[in-house]
């Protein structure tokens, strides 16, 4: 009995896909271990999972309503500065003008 070329060629291709998802596999094993460890070196358990994500996300929005807050004091420094010296300029007009 005389294997055809294609008959090997399909063998090959399938004990490679075979090792390829095992290793795969393994794979997803070891960085689901480590990320685990890590995160259990932190002192984060898997049932923390939630409240991590629930403490992450406040401190996204903590950090944009910071942001937000420095944008708009900018924005009122700029403004208190620009009505001071449109103010200045107003008397000194006045002053000029009165005169």
């Amino acid at each position: 009995m005389k294997i055809q070329n294609d008959e090997v060629r399909a063998i090959i291709a399938e004990t490679l896909a075979e090792q390829h998802r095992i290793q795969q596999e393994s794979i997803d094993a070891i960085v689901l271990k480590a990320v685990a460890s890590v995160l259990a070196s932190f002192g984060i358990e898997d049932d923390d999972r939630k409240e991590l994500r629930a403490d992450l996300q406040h401190l996204r929005r903590w950090r944009r309503s910071v942001e937000q807050a420095q944008t708009y004091t900018f924005k009122a420094v700029i403004t208190v500065i620009a009505t001071g010296l449109m103010g200045a300029v107003w008397l000194g007009v006045k002053v000029v003008l009165g005169k």
